[in-house]
């Protein structure tokens, strides 16, 4: 399938433009992490914990932020998480200088929400969130179906089934109960319902999920992923190398930096956070970008053998670029249409993985025509040159 007839782009005259605009962008980029004092880290990298929350309706930011301040918790970040109207945020809380069990800020966090937003609740439970097994124990306390006279193997699986169907209702409704009229057409006993009813309360937030990292192994993990990235970049340098040239792995190992480098620096300017589904999307940015990059070397390769010997090499380079350049635009489109749907109707959970994949595409193509190939021309260039002056 052919969208273009014939292409005649001369890509190499173009190669100040392309040079220029990689320089602004990575020196926007380089600047901005300069200025914020480095990368926007994620809990992975950094340790601490992330604690997500869903409220009943919109939740007050600035009032939990004040709560949480007050109550000595060190909050590095309350922010809205995912869409608006599914009432969720996100905290943050600093990594701390042991690695102790950070998952115990949650219930500290649990505990400052409640007494701020479900005041009038004393002495009752938090129907929002308590775990089946909490549940089950409860009901087993309070015994409403008076299950003494059975044996208590019956009765703890008796009201395990009945806490199951409230936990499985309320994970339906989203991880939240907003009252108590869908139980009563659960099928629990009434005695059940009544004591729900009495014993407990739809809290106003519940705790999705609970994220901790302990600083050691975060710092662990930074330095895995730094060395990754690292690895695959002169594993590609090699491989390049041998199967071409020096000059071309060195060429597509640059532009391979470039590519790092413009995502990284976008992250950064955008103050997004660099996590290791990330670290993960720049690795296959690094495996996708090398692919175009080997199509065309492979290209040019083959060209110099059929190719006048008075041609030159930018003009063999500019040939085959062109003869590939519709396989470049059917294979990257159709991976970037997939890509942008998923950052587009993947969620906030898959944005950072996803937004890196959309900008490295974009950069991974435009660093196969307007960097890779000038380094080529320009080493030989410089080559040429140097054998006339000997």
């Amino acid at each position: 399938m052919e969208l273009l007839k014939n292409p005649q782009v001369d890509w190499l005259g173009k190669k100040y433009i392309f040079i220029f605009i990689s320089l602004i962008v990575i020196g926007t980029g380089v600047g901005s992490m300069i200025l914020k004092g480095g990368l926007n880290y994620g809990v992975d990298f950094t340790g601490g914990t992330l604690v997500y929350v869903k409220f009943k309706n919109s939740p007050p930011l600035e009032h939990i932020r004040s709560a949480l301040s007050r109550a000595g918790l060190r909050a590095e970040e309350v922010t809205q998480f995912d869409e608006a109207w599914k009432n969720e945020i996100q905290i943050r809380i600093g990594g701390q200088t042991q690695d102790q069990n950070l998952g115990t800020e949650s219930s500290r966090i649990h505990e400052i929400l409640r007494r701020e937003l479900d005041a009038g609740f004393e002495g009752k439970n938090d129907l929002n969130n308590l775990s089946t097994k909490a549940l089950s124990a409860r009901l087993q306390e309070l015994d409403p179906d008076n299950m003494r006279g059975k044996s208590l193997t019956e009765a703890i699986n008796h009201y395990d089934a009945q806490a199951k169907r409230v936990t499985d209702l309320r994970t339906r409704q989203g991880g939240i109960l907003q009252d108590f009229s869908p139980l009563e057409r659960l099928g629990l006993s009434s005695n059940v319902v009544k004591a729900l009813k009495e014993d407990f309360y739809p809290g106003s937030f519940t705790i999705l999920s609970v994220e901790s990292v302990g600083p050691k192994v975060g710092q662990e993990l930074r330095d895995r992923a730094f060395n990754a990235i690292l690895f695959s970049l002169a594993g590609m340098l090699i491989y390049i190398a041998l199967r071409f040239r020096p000059i071309f792995g060195v060429a597509a190992v640059i532009a391979l930096f470039h590519d790092v480098l413009v995502t990284v620096g976008i992250f950064s300017l955008m103050g997004k956070e660099i996590s290791l589904t990330v670290v993960a999307a720049l690795l296959t940015l690094v495996g996708y970008s090398i692919n175009d990059t080997i199509v065309i070397f492979d290209r040019v390769r083959e060209n110099q053998r059929i190719m006048k010997r008075s041609s030159s090499l930018a003009s063999i380079i500019n040939t085959s670029i062109n003869q590939t350049l519709n396989r470049t635009i059917l294979t990257s489109g159709m991976t970037f249409l997939a890509v942008f749907s998923l950052y587009m109707f993947g969620g906030e959970v898959l944005s950072g993985f996803s937004f890196a994949l959309v900008i490295g595409l974009i950069t991974g193509t435009y660093s196969t025509l307007g960097i890779a190939s000038p380094i080529v021309v320009w080493w030989q260039n410089f080559s040429d040159r140097r054998k006339a002056h000997t």
